[in-house]
């Protein structure tokens, strides 16, 4: 009997261990969920703010209903509040991506026409599992910024909103604002403008009027950000990437409406002209900034403009863009504007004008995003500096960037965790363990 008992105790002990030895993996969320609702601590090796420019040893993070109310060492965990245990890992705020298109996929590049064809259903089955990787990546924020597909964007948003889906927190810009044939129209060689659907060229205007209108559209629909093309693109047939598109006065147009609605313009510039009107026109961010010149760069720093350059992809699209056939006309553009981008992303840099992290995921395949921090890094940026472009410095342009971007009391729970010290060898930011959005764990470490 005697025996029996100690048997049936060692048993029991063990699977007490075994369930203590596996736990985190129950704390992982999935769909459908309440956004915004975890109660966790986390007992971190080492936490990365986003503010102080300094690392501080075993710190621990107390975050309550989706909230960070409290940060410091040895903190008690309230009573049912869950544990993490990160003691051998570094923690930093949810990254933030400026520059995606999570409803878009690289493998569409090689053949635009595919565009005609993919319904709003189909497309979202895609978005959904490339939301999900942008996530688990370590970006809990994001911003859309444009699809060819209408609102398919802000479906996603909503979807993730309500919890029915699991991906980042979007701000998104529904379409893009751009000239008839430019770099966010969807024209197409031996194909008749009449043959296109509508709703893939909501946003095509000409003149000041129309393209005030346009955008009192995306605004109404629901846009986070108004995403205008004022220069030509890379990836779009025609365009020249250093010529201007949109003129002054059609920039000031959208403007003036973004404005007085509190919804930041970010523009599409490669071209040093354009990146100059526009920020003359007062928008938020330049994406690309590829051309960027010594006035642009001036202009930059005196109106506070964000400059959001997609240093990591133009190797990628070099490689495989090639591998995979892509149009002959964007891989010349694009070996045309990759050395001078990040010669200037350099210059940029070193004159300190504000720089936010900004990939252009969904040229290349969506969860690679953070590649991108090893060139921010090998092209100027301390590690510390490359990780404030993804965290404080990058919410600061976001409409309600507040509420994100750091690990201080009030801001909502977005943490991430890696293995290793970033800010000794910026790649281990490739390998995210932990990802809490709104204190629930959407990935933990593995365990034994």
């Amino acid at each position: 009997m005697k025996k029996q008992i100690a048997i049936g105790l060692s048993l029991a002990l063990l699977w007490i261990a075994s369930a203590c030895a596996s736990a985190p993996t129950t704390f992982v969320t999935d769909a459908p969920f309440k956004p915004n609702s975890g109660n966790i601590l986390l007992r971190c090796g080492a936490l990365i703010d986003g503010i102080n420019e300094h690392a501080r040893p075993q710190q621990d993070v107390l975050i309550q209903d989706g909230v960070i109310t409290a940060t410091g060492t040895r903190l008690t965990a309230p009573a049912g509040t869950k544990v993490l245990d990160l003691a051998d890992h570094t923690c930093l705020p949810g990254l933030i991506d400026m520059h995606t298109h999570v409803v878009e996929s690289q493998q569409d590049t090689n053949d635009l026409y595919i565009y005609l064809t993919r319904n709003e259903t189909e497309t979202l089955d895609l978005a959904r599992p490339l939301a999900r990787k942008t996530l688990l990546a370590g970006f809990t924020s994001v911003r859309n910024v444009g699809v060819y597909y209408g609102w398919t964007s802000r479906s996603l948003r909503d979807e993730i909103n309500r919890g029915v889906t699991v991906g980042p927190r979007m701000d998104v810009a529904g379409f893009y604002l751009t000239i008839p044939g430019g770099g966010g129209d969807l024209l197409l060689p031996d194909l008749a403008e009449s043959d296109i659907p509508a709703h893939l060229r909501l946003g095509v205007a000409r003149g000041a009027d129309q393209f005030r209108q346009k955008a009192r559209e995306a605004i109404e629909g629901g846009a986070d950000v108004i995403k205008v093309i004022a220069s030509g693109a890379v990836l779009a047939y025609g365009g020249v990437p250093g010529a201007p598109e949109m003129t002054p006065e059609e920039l000031r147009a959208v403007v003036e409406v973004a404005n007085k609605a509190g919804v930041p313009v970010t523009a599409h510039a490669h071209g040093a002209q354009s990146i100059k009107d526009a920020i003359l026109a007062g928008v938020t961010t330049i994406e690309h900034a590829s051309l960027i010149d010594d006035e642009g760069i001036r202009l930059a720093i005196e109106h506070n403009v964000g400059l959001s350059m997609d240093v990591f992809n133009g190797d990628w699209i070099a490689t495989e863009g090639r591998r995979m056939q892509w149009p002959e006309e964007f891989l010349r553009k694009n070996d045309e504007t990759t050395l001078i981008q990040r010669q200037n992303f350099r210059k940029a840099h070193a004159a300190g004008a504000p720089i936010v992290f900004g990939s252009d995921s969904g040229v290349y395949p969506h969860g690679m995003n953070p590649r991108q921090f090893s060139y921010m890094v090998e092209w100027g940026m301390s590690p510390m500096e490359a990780i404030k472009a993804a965290t404080s410095i990058a919410a600061s342009y976001l409409k309600n960037g507040a509420r994100v971007g750091a690990i201080e009391r009030g801001r909502l729970g977005d943490v991430i965790a890696v293995a290793g010290d970033p800010l000794r060898d910026i790649s281990v930011l490739q390998h995210v363990d932990t990802v809490v959005m709104g204190g629930l764990v959407f990935k933990a470490p593995a365990t034994d």
